[in-house]
């Protein structure tokens, strides 16, 4: 499962899951690549890692098409970045929309449109990860634009699946469920709210960012060279029951 002398790029690097995949592939021996937009979460990342830092509004396809080519060359990719905005279905926005998408779904196609397109010129090989969401797969109240967005990425991730693979370039995806980032922690506190979701997992516990980080990790290495188009979720059971 060695990640080590490899170089990876990680989007969303600067908070919660991708900061966690960021520092643990640094412990084992890889070259960092932080992209993010808030420049103190990249100077604090860089400071304790060592990764090279770009900072990038993903938003702006042009600034994410010009971030991902001055990343490159890289051999591992991880698409982390992600954001939500919470409104019920009726109330939804059209700009709330595309703000998702933009994010949630176009930067990924872009930075793995430059990544491929690197390595395909160098001989090919490599793995992509895209992180998504159990939201994919449920529908959960007040998440239209997210969810859409998680469902965009994973059929993204089987497109990419089926034309990069004559390459020698893996892709797959994660699907966390409740994970206990800074921000998430703050938002699950609530027994009233976190109660009937625990009951719903069998783990009876919700993941921490290092628990993705150790999958994601699993994936981008050798030992996944026959995993493939994947989209695999790391829940504690909860889409079981």
């Amino acid at each position: 499962m060695s990640v080590s002398g490899k170089t990876i790029l990680v989007t969303g690097a600067g908070k919660g899951i991708g900061r966690a995949i960021a520092v643990m592939a640094a412990k084992r021996g890889a070259n960092v690549v932080a992209l993010s937009r808030s420049q103190p979460d990249l100077d604090a990342l860089a400071a304790e890692t060592g990764a090279r830092t770009i900072r990038v509004d993903l938003a702006d396809a042009q600034a994410a098409r010009s971030a991902a080519d001055a990343a490159m060359p890289a051999d591992l990719l991880v698409n982390c970045a992600g954001t939500n905005i919470l409104e019920p279905f009726l109330e939804t926005q059209v700009e709330s929309f595309d703000a998702i998408q933009a994010i949630n779904v176009r930067a990924p196609l872009i930075v793995s449109q430059v990544y491929a397109k690197h390595r395909i010129a160098a001989g090919g090989g490599g793995s992509i990860v895209n992180v998504s969401s159990i939201a994919s797969f449920n529908g959960f109240a007040n998440h239209a634009s997210y969810s859409a967005s998680k469902g965009a990425i994973d059929g993204l991730t089987r497109v990419m699946t089926c034309e990069l693979g004559r390459h020698g370039i893996r892709v797959n995806a994660v699907n966390p469920g409740v994970t206990l980032t800074a921000l998430a922690a703050e938002a699950w506190t609530d027994p009233a709210k976190s109660g009937p979701m625990l009951l719903r997992t069998p783990r009876g516990k919700f993941g921490t960012p290092e628990e993705v980080a150790e999958v994601v990790l699993f994936l981008l290495s050798d030992a996944a060279a026959m995993v493939n188009g994947v989209t695999l979720p790391i829940d504690g059971g909860l889409m079981a029951v």
